[in-house]
């Protein structure tokens, strides 16, 4: 379902799928069929082409065969840093890091698809970020992670208060597994970035530690 916030759309799911998943650092022979296996949960709304030590060439490649997965099981594809390959692969949408393009000039090429936007553990961010139309926000790391080095670590009450003060949907993110998520789901947050959590062990038997 799609409603308006700041004179543009946001994305709300269902409940049920509540995993914000992100790509391996590298794409493996047996992701794809991987990839088949956990977005059939059920439980995966988005998810994330993260492909720091890629090509442009290699990266528009696995996204366009990310995205036919994606579609298959109604699953929203976001691009890491490049609205550029976000709109030349029909992605919807992209992520972007507080170092990456800003949002304004993003919005001119993306239009109406969603924007979210990094915000660590900043509430000043997370302000800033409303202001200028992103249609989520994505907040930590709450744990250590695998996947990235962590600079910052924000506080489980930051979730809630993101809550009070915007409608925009709250991503959470930061070495987040089957151990330690539903601590973090008291704080209702709309989603939970994975990564390490799903791929780093036996994909298909990891999705199931989150049901």
């Amino acid at each position: 379902m799609l409603l308006k916030e700041n004179g543009l759309k946001k994305l709300r799911v269902s409940k049920k799928r509540f995993i914000y998943l992100i790509s391996p650092n590298k794409i493996k022979k047996s992701f794809y069929n991987n990839l088949n296996v956990v977005l059939s949960s059920n439980l995966i709304s988005f998810f994330q082409l993260r492909l720091k030590q890629y090509s442009l060439i290699e990266r528009k490649e696995i996204g366009i065969k990310i995205k036919k997965i994606c579609k298959k099981y109604k699953v929203k594809l976001i691009v890491n840093d490049d609205p550029n390959l976000a709109k030349e692969i029909s992605a919807d949408g992209c992520h972007l890091g507080q170092s990456d393009m800003n949002i304004q000039r993003a919005r001119k090429i993306l239009r109406k698809k969603i924007i979210g936007i990094t915000c660590h553990n900043s509430k000043k961010l997370i302000k800033q970020a409303v202001k200028d139309g992103a249609n989520y926000i994505a907040i930590g790391a709450f744990f250590k992670s695998k996947t990235k080095k962590v600079n910052y670590i924000a506080k489980p009450s930051l979730i809630s208060w993101a809550k009070r003060f915007t409608k925009l949907p709250v991503v959470i993110i930061g070495g987040i597994t089957n151990k330690n998520f539903r601590k973090l789901l008291l704080h209702k947050p709309d989603f939970l970035a994975i990564s390490g959590g799903i791929w780093d062990k036996k994909p298909a038997k990891a999705i199931k530690e989150f049901l």
